[in-house]
């Protein structure tokens, strides 16, 4: 078998569901999956047009009602549902002190507890799976402390634990859940944040400099790691939270120049 066809078919005849799947580091899973054999479900709050296979299905991760119908449809569509990517999520920055206890309530709703609506509708489903994965979208915020992101770290702090947690009470029914910890990724959110900086090229720079590789993650390379995670071939990876980050976590090199 080539390299090629082991690569479309890697997740041959498997389902999977990918939330936040219209822009960004989903929109890139999205592809990466369709790439290796999975039906795709792209799950959405403003869901893309539909490409080739891929499902497009409006999901609001706020709504229970919402997620519930999403997945649904996912299952009346393929007959089933194998994968789970928990990648929606929102941006938030500031100190402790920046934000309003709304502001709390809101990133937290939609960070944690979504996650936690899409795993409880899927989880039904993927219990009769012989090859079920659920990845989170986590953050080099989950395990390095960023200026101003007291808010952000802490929803995704709680994705992290939340991952573990969810790893260790589902493994006994086959299902193996995972995360993924990029560091600052070229996402269109950090888009929006360096076109509203005063100095836009400064603050790139600045954010290019933060990670030891000394440039921001690619969507692509989030990807990967996800798919690596989701891959029926990781059968004994689970409980992992795993840095794409540019060594930004683990190393501390000399500076430059």
């Amino acid at each position: 078998m080539t390299a090629e066809s082991r690569e479309s078919t890697e997740f041959g005849g498997l389902v999977a569901a990918v939330t936040g799947g219209a822009s960004g580091i989903g929109a890139a899973v999205v592809t990466a999956l369709r790439e290796r054999g999975a039906s795709v479900a792209a799950l959405d709050v403003s869901p893309a047009d539909a490409e080739g296979e891929v499902l497009p299905v409006r999901a609001d991760v706020t709504d229970d009602d919402s997620v519930r119908q999403a997945v649904d449809t996912v299952v009346r569509r393929f007959g089933r549902l194998d994968i789970l990517i928990n990648n929606a999520g929102i941006g938030a920055q500031g100190t402790v002190a920046d934000n309003d206890d709304a502001e709390w309530f809101r990133v937290l709703d939609v960070n944690v507890l979504g996650m936690m609506r899409m795993a409880r509708a899927a989880l039904p489903h993927l219990r009769r799976s012989p090859a079920a994965a659920i990845v989170n979208t986590g953050s080099i915020a989950a395990t390095a402390g960023l200026p101003q992101r007291a808010l952000y770290s802490a929803s995704k702090g709680a994705v992290l634990a939340m991952t573990r947690a969810m790893a260790a009470d589902h493994l006994p029914e086959g299902i193996r859940v995972n995360c993924v910890n990029p560091g600052t990724a070229d996402t269109p959110w950090i888009g929006r944040l360096l076109a509203s900086a005063a100095d836009p090229e400064a603050e790139r720079a600045a954010l290019n400099a933060r990670q030891p590789h000394g440039r921001l993650v690619s969507p692509e390379e989030i990807a990967g790691a996800v798919v690596y995670l989701a891959s029926p071939t990781s059968a004994s990876t689970t409980g992992v939270g795993l840095a794409v980050d540019g060594g930004m976590q683990d190393l501390r090199l000399r500076p430059r120049g």
